[in-house]
């Protein structure tokens, strides 16, 4: 099979979601760790009006399992080769597998179509990351190389041949094994994205005293702002406001204490860029007697009222 035109690229690239607009793209723009998805590839013109004649898609190392669809009309061809290391699928090493796909036939510049396979996204990517498929779409004479990837802090709508990407999310009600530091248990830590140019974040998760003695969260770390702080929210006249708890917030012997939008909370102050959903930001919670406790916050949707709207 014809060796596939890279440039620059070195196998799964990843970095920052983007819209495809008139670029290749997949319907289906997300997918979750060590889960089947379903990869449909729209092709929406040919190459400065030409048709197009043959599809190449480079599937990316820590991608598995990947089986295409048969296209009425076009001969289906595939490459295989090793994997850098083997992965884990139902219980069993794979160390090789498919590494492209091919589609030859011919679709008029002026058509719409897709064209599909069914791939495993392994371990190998976690949530907050894209993945990156490059795509070479040969028409008559002429080429179109969907290659590009925006490299760290790169607007990606100035890209003009973005690679069609998938972004990794977390499984929809999966939950972090709670953590467990002497006699406290920190559960589900998690947070909301937030919208561009917002300097604010929120924190929330459940934690329980299991000992005899109260303890006291007075402060932490997280990845992308320069300060945390516990923050409460309280009716002053019809009015309700938001301040830090001074002091720290007690957790009393026996008790669980639930810091959720609306109440108890913490606050990512003066962030650094965008919470984004998907992501798993780390981040510390320093107890009085405990110390600093790691944690991890997964980042969900924007829903109800943000951070940032909160009067202070």
């Amino acid at each position: 099979m014809t060796s596939f035109r890279l440039g620059a690229l070195a196998g799964a690239l990843i970095a920052v979601s983007f819209p495809a607009l008139a670029h290749v793209s997949f319907e289906n723009g997300q997918a979750t760790p060590n889960s089947t998805y379903k990869a449909t590839l729209r092709i929406p013109h040919g190459c400065g009006g030409k048709p197009t004649l043959k599809l190449r898609v480079r599937i990316p190392e820590g991608i598995v399992a990947v089986k295409p669809m048969p296209k009425a009309g076009w001969k289906l061809e595939t490459a295989k080769g090793a994997y850098v290391r083997a992965y884990q699928v139902h219980g069993e090493a794979v160390s090789e597998g498919v590494t492209d796909i091919v589609w030859t036939g011919s679709l008029d510049d002026a058509h719409y179509d897709e064209f599909v396979f069914q791939a495993r996204f392994t371990d190998a990517y976690q949530p907050g990351a894209t993945v990156f498929f490059p795509v070479v779409q040969e028409c008559d004479g002429t080429t179109e190389e969907w290659t590009q990837v925006p490299a760290e802090g790169q607007d990606p709508h100035s890209l003009t041949s973005p690679a069609p990407g998938v972004r990794i999310i977390a499984a929809t009600g999966a939950a972090p094994t709670p953590v467990k530091v002497g006699s406290l248990t920190l559960e589900q830590p998690w947070s909301r994205a937030t919208p561009g140019g917002a300097k604010v974040g929120g924190g929330y998760l459940r934690i329980t005293n299991t000992g005899t003695a109260p303890d006291r969260l007075i402060g932490g770390s997280f990845a992308l702002a320069s300060k945390v702080e516990v923050h409460e929210m309280k009716l002053e006249g019809d009015v309700m406001r938001m301040k830090p708890v001074e002091g720290g917030l007690e957790i009393k012997p026996g008790a669980t204490v639930e810091l959720k939008p609306g109440g108890l909370h913490l606050m990512f102050m003066d962030l650094k860029e965008p919470l984004k959903e998907g992501q798993v930001l780390k981040g510390t919670l320093t107890f009085e007697k405990a110390g600093p406790i790691e944690v991890e916050y997964n980042v969900r949707g924007m829903g109800g009222a943000a951070p940032a709207e909160h009067k202070h």
